[in-house]
């Protein structure tokens, strides 16, 4: 499986090829595309991490709720479907349970 940045999928916001024209839909600026990445893979990390040191999975979690609250209000500010917002739906409720069960 390719889960290129690359690579159209049936979820990119406003169909978009890749990711930058993802975040162009959205009205974001390129460096963006870097930083949320960078985000996620330090959140996603921590968290992994956090099966080691516990005291860093509420936060990671959090991180990771506070990014998938802004994708969601992206996919709606475009207008895109449920089917493309729903990956960021499913991270979201994940990282809530993560928090609630922390």
């Amino acid at each position: 499986m390719d889960y290129s940045p690359k690579k159209k999928t049936a979820y990119r916001g406003a169909h978009a090829g890749n990711i930058v024209d993802e975040f162009k839909a959205y009205g974001l600026p390129l460096w963006s595309v870097y930083v949320v990445g960078g985000i996620k893979l330090i959140a996603a990390t921590a968290l992994l991490v956090g099966i080691i040191i516990p005291l860093l999975v509420v936060p990671s979690a959090l991180a990771l709720l506070i990014m998938m609250m802004g994708a969601i209000a992206m996919h709606i500010k475009i207008k895109d479907s449920l089917m493309q917002t729903a990956p960021a739906l499913i991270m979201l409720a994940l990282a809530v349970a993560v928090i609630a069960l922390a």
